[in-house]
């Protein structure tokens, strides 16, 4: 049996009851990419998306293939971090720190001091591909990292592949996440790797590695002591910084991300496949593109056929979501809303409620293996 978890990056369906204090009301990353798009999600909705409470712009078929739901982000923040410990049945007492007025001088000094360089170059929010347009020549010019964050708990160094090996940059990185703990905590440093000429300057995103905080015992672990196989499939394995896994893949984009979850449903193994597809988050709903973000929920609605043929007659699908993130809202940052929850399995169909915790995740994928959680959630089942 294979359960294979395909998470749609930041596909919102609607604000939170406590979005307000997020800044995020009337917020509607579903609902609003299509009404601006006109897409038409004929798989999805086969599935049962339209059913879902606040989704309101696709069809309702009347016997929807599988089971459908929504579900309300415990943990306190609205990053990719929070929402995926939360799918494993990790609970914060309080939100990772941010940095909106960049990082102090005393700790860049000194990471500086560390790792060799004469200095650094922004330290503030920033787009990443902003950050390496209006900063690369003088990265080119000087070798100083480009040091950024952004509404999340980040602190991201990009550098030219040709200026700084990759294998250095990731050596700053780690050191980075060594200082980065205690009271200057962050849950992510992140190596941003870039190549390209002056003006033409493009990211690297299948050389992109995050250095995580390490996550408590989780879901994933109980899997993987249980004896299954968990293979983190993109930048699943990051997240929780490769704990829990088995064996991790690497992905390019939201398409090569889909062929190889493809790929690893026909392989002979019991246990989890766990995908994460960032295109929609990383590439359109922070560059606040609907257009762009509607042609990347086309790209998956077409390819789910294949994925729904591949499933044997014991394995489960899920599709859900982290967060959301609007690419009609004002801003660039993610927003605070429901995530997404449509499950294929064997016997499985019907509305599935509103969710009071993503952990109900996780305990269902515990509870599918046979495995007993004692933690956060109450499984599906």
């Amino acid at each position: 049996m294979k359960v294979v978890a395909l998470v749609l990056d930041s596909v919102g369906l609607g604000y939170l009851p406590d979005a307000p204090l997020f800044g995020d009301e009337g917020a509607d990353t579903l609902d609003h990419t299509v009404l601006k798009t006109g897409i038409a999600l004929p798989h999805l909705a086969g599935l049962g998306l339209g059913w879902i409470p606040g989704v309101h712009t696709l069809p309702r078929p009347e016997a929807p293939r599988g089971a459908f739901g929504r579900m309300r982000e415990t943990n306190p923040g609205k990053d990719t971090t929070t929402g995926h410990w939360e799918f494993v049945g990790v609970f914060l007492e309080k939100p990772f720190r941010t940095y909106p007025e960049g990082f102090s001088e005393e700790l860049l000094r000194a990471w500086a001091e560390r790792i060799g360089v004469g200095g650094w170059l922004l330290n503030r929010p920033y787009s990443g591909t902003e950050a390496i347009r209006d900063y690369g020549e003088a990265h080119l010019r000087t070798g100083h990292p480009i040091v950024y964050t952004s509404a999340d708990s980040v602190f991201q160094v990009a550098a030219h592949v040709e200026v700084v090996p990759l294998e250095t940059l990731y050596g700053w990185c780690r050191v980075a996440r060594e200082m980065l703990m205690g009271e200057q905590q962050v849950a992510r440093v992140i190596a941003r790797p870039f190549a390209g000429v002056l003006g033409a300057f493009r990211r690297l995103e299948h050389l992109r590695k995050d250095f995580a905080l390490e996550p408590p015992r989780n879901v994933l672990d109980l899997l993987k002591e249980g004896g299954f196989e968990v293979v983190g499939v993109g930048k699943i394995p990051d997240i929780y910084a490769g704990r829990g896994f088995t064996r991790e893949v690497r992905t390019k984009d939201n398409r090569d991300g889909l062929e190889k979850t493809l790929a690893l449903m026909g392989e002979p193994f019991s246990g989890l496949v766990f995908a994460n597809l960032v295109d929609f988050d990383a590439k359109y709903g922070h560059r606040r593109d609907p257009e762009g973000y509607g042609r990347a929920l086309e790209e998956v609605d077409r390819f789910l056929p294949r994925l729904l043929q591949a499933l044997g007659p014991e394995d489960h699908l899920f599709l859900v979501s982290d967060h959301g993130n609007d690419p009609t809202f004002f801003g660039t940052d993610h927003t605070r809303e429901y995530g997404m929850l449509l499950w294929v399995g064997p016997g499985v169909k019907g509305d599935l409620g509103t969710r009071e915790s993503f952990a109900d995740l996780g305990a269902t994928w515990a509870r599918l293996f046979g495995l007993a959680w004692e933690g956060p959630g109450k499984s599906l089942l």
